[in-house]
């Protein structure tokens, strides 16, 4: 919660979970949803097939509403045997990832622990369409408080259906499913025996300025020099913004797909956050082991955008940070960036699930309007991105993507009742562990100390957003590999209670 093409300047919280595919966040664009299919399977693996839960519920809190819908989801019970738990990883903001019901740290638990695997996709996303289209009118049923209930009526279902019913369910997921696997546990707790809430931002915010501070500090694990250079490249920027020539020396060294004009703020502020993105990407993401997944850049680290902005062979630091846009752009095998506003509220105004690769942005934008914020704005002075992207540049998108009525005090007082629901950082819960990785930002809205005895965090030095939820690789540093065997004890014992 970046891909160019077509952008989608916003709050797109990543998910992790079924697919921690997505690097849907705000500034940048990812054409949303072209997750690659898996390009192989391991060895006596058979790719699951989409399955339909068909009678789901619209509407969970409207006994009058009987309207249903088809719900996608996957099975796996390759690892099952008899008295097992059943695993369910919970989808999130984006399309659900059939490859993570073989793959991930999950798989291990769930071998040595002989569990049964299920994944339901979020309602609005992937190919899970509860209604005709996205229209506002339609995104009313679209919530975490409704998400949870399908979970619940899901739960209920294929425990009669599966013959589930006496086993113990654990819910997986990762930063917003980490969220809903916490709030699962906390809602329904006689359907759900424990959680692994992984890199879960808890505490909806609506200014999250805290999270350009942990880029920061990310890039000062490198050395100072690197955010001193990356703090130089945006003054040199802005100080090309104030006559025509540097609009067209900035619109040709940053491959803008258009002529800049510099004297539209939305613009320059789309402009910042898109390049600003770049490195939160790069942070966000480090290290982190996705390329079973397909995505592209994988092998981009802090330590390549540290070297790069360091290199003085290829100019100034403004010229370091070009090439490091146009690494990104060739990474995303794209041609140019689309950096107008104008652009980004076309997209997510597009209500139509045929053929429209934004429409999960559309969906997603409007959960952070309702329920969370998390908008990455540039208000801190503690970071090296300038201050042309504020809060009012996010909140702005909420009233011209859904209409006037979606005002900053609507986004107040959405995220003040999202925190009274589930607690914020302190949610009552019991048999939940919350890892979070030190690089990561989101770590900053998430569970750091321990709630209770049995409701465990696990703060993992030096390691981004979900890592512990990738495949094992050989470069995991050794604080991350003890953090995947303490989940695994945590779970162990909690199924014996």
């Amino acid at each position: 919660m970046k891909a160019r093409e077509g952008v989608i300047c916003l709050l797109l919280l990543l998910y992790c979970g079924v697919g921690c595919n997505g690097v849907f966040r705000q500034g940048r664009t990812k054409k949303y949803g072209l997750v690659p299919p898996p390009a192989g399977v391991p060895e006596g693996v058979t790719l699951v097939q989409d399955e339909w839960f068909t009678t789901q519920r619209l509407d969970h809190f409207n006994n009058t509403d009987t309207r249903t819908w088809k719900q996608r989801y996957f099975s796996n019970s390759t690892f099952y045997k008899p008295g097992g738990p059943v695993f369910l990883m919970i989808g999130g903001e984006g399309p659900a990832n059939p490859k993570w019901m073989y793959e991930g740290a999950w798989i291990h638990y769930a071998r040595s622990l002989n569990a049964y695997l299920l994944s339901l996709e979020h309602r609005y996303y992937g190919k899970s369409h509860p209604t005709k289209d996205a229209s506002t009118e339609n995104l009313l049923y679209l919530s975490s408080e409704q998400a949870l209930a399908d979970l619940a009526t899901f739960t209920v279902a294929m425990k009669d259906k599966l013959g589930l019913d006496d086993n113990k369910w654990v819910a997986f997921g990762g930063s917003y499913p980490g969220s809903l696997a916490a709030w699962y546990r906390l809602k329904y707790p006689h359907l759900v025996h424990a959680a692994v809430a992984t890199s879960a931002p808890v505490l909806a915010q609506v200014n999250f300025k805290e999270y350009l501070e942990v880029v920061d500090d990310a890039l000062a694990t490198v050395s100072d020099e690197c955010n001193s250079l990356v703090y130089e490249a945006n003054r040199q920027l802005h100080i090309l913004l104030q006559h025509r020539v540097g609009w067209q020396r900035i619109t040709e060294t940053y491959r803008l797909c258009t002529p800049l004009n510099g004297t539209d703020r939305l613009d320059v502020a789309n402009l910042f956050s898109l390049l600003a993105g770049n490195i939160e990407d790069v942070v966000q993401y480090n290290k982190d082991n996705r390329e079973f997944e397909g995505i592209k850049g994988t092998n981009i680290t802090i330590n390549t955008v540290c070297d790069i902005m360091a290199n003085k062979t290829l100019g100034s630091p403004y010229v370091r940070y070009a090439v490091l846009n146009s690494m990104f752009l060739d990474a995303q095998e794209e041609k140019c960036l689309n950096h107008t506003y104008n652009a980004t509220i076309q997209e997510l105004q597009a209500t139509s699930w045929e053929n429209n690769s934004g429409v999960g942005g559309r969906a997603w934008m409007y959960q952070t309007c309702t329920e969370f914020g998390y908008y990455q704005s540039s208000d801190s002075s503690n970071q090296p991105f300038g201050n042309e992207f504020p809060l009012e540049f996010f909140t702005r998108q909420c009233r011209e993507i859904f209409g006037p009525r979606f005002t900053p005090e609507l986004i107040d007082n959405a995220v003040k009742r999202t925190n009274t629901v589930y607690g914020g950082r302190h949610p009552s819960v019991t048999r939940v562990v919350f890892p979070n990785g030190s690089i990561d930002p989101w770590h900053t809205l998430g569970v750091l100390h321990d709630i209770s005895p049995n409701a465990t965090a696990l703060f993992i030095n030096g390691t981004a957003h979900c890592a512990n939820m990738y495949p094992a690789s050989p470069r995991d540093p050794p604080q991350l590999v003890q953090a995947r065997q303490q989940i695994f004890h945590l779970l162990r014992k909690w199924l014996h209670e």
